[in-house]
């Protein structure tokens, strides 16, 4: 087996948002994946509320961790009912409350059969963006702890992308928040940034601090910057 991370160790807090970034296959969705509880780690320890989650039972770990993927999962039920697995015993009221936070029930209710809308098969009906912000509103709905996003805004066009930041910043009240980020503009608030360069952290602190202090985060932001300009430039020119 190869050692994919090496001496990573961080704290995180509820109420606070804990952003990872780094290049492709730097670790950063293994660590997401640990903290899941989906895979177990060969040396070194997850903790959650103090006890290693190897001694935590996965079915009593899963109610306290919501996790959404970068290819979430649609079932070819309604969407509120697809919204509504995130608690089961949720009203209609609580399933649309849940929609509202994550930027989805405008949408929701511009379809012809508004939340009794079928999803279609792996949720083939909606847009990328639009199924992510589906999985947010399970994730709301769900009275989970800690709320794991791994690279939820892979798929979101930059209108979806902005409400998805809107949907991040409600989701962290009185909740841990991790975010595997892909897309740094959603991160640029969070309380800390960790940034992962092949299976290392290298530098830990805010947006402002990492410009300053991180040269690979430096770089990964104009990049950023650099690919977003040009998606603008290319709206503007098919306007």
């Amino acid at each position: 087996k190869t050692e994919v991370l090496h001496e990573v160790s961080f704290a995180t807090s509820p109420g606070c948002i804990t952003a990872i970034v780094g290049p492709s296959g730097s670790g950063k969705s293994t660590i997401a994946k640990l903290m899941a509880g989906f895979w177990d780690a060969t040396s070194g320890t997850v903790r959650f509320g103090g006890y290693d989650i190897r001694n935590i039972p996965f079915s009593q770990l899963m109610e306290e961790v919501s996790y959404v993927a970068q290819d979430n999962f649609l079932f070819d039920k309604s969407l509120r009912e697809n919204i509504r697995m995130g608690n089961p015993n949720a009203s209609d009221a609580e399933v649309e409350a849940a929609a509202k936070a994550a930027n989805c029930h405008e949408f929701i209710l511009e379809l012809e059969n508004g939340y009794e809308t079928m999803a279609g098969d792996a949720g083939d009906r909606l847009s990328g963006g639009e199924r992510q912000r589906i999985t947010i509103a399970r994730a709301m709905l769900k009275p989970s702890s800690v709320i794991i996003l791994d690279e939820a805004t892979a798929y979101a066009d930059p209108e979806s992308e902005a409400q998805i930041q809107q949907a991040i910043s409600r989701l962290v009240k009185g909740k841990t928040l991790i975010v595997v980020a892909h897309r740094l503009s959603t991160i640029r608030n969070a309380g800390q940034i960790l940034v992962i360069d092949s299976g290392r952290l290298i530098a830990r602190g805010t947006h402002e601090e990492l410009l300053a202090g991180c040269p690979l985060y430096e770089t990964m932001w104009r990049q950023y910057i650099g690919a977003a300009d040009t998606v603008e430039e290319e709206v503007i020119e098919h306007v």
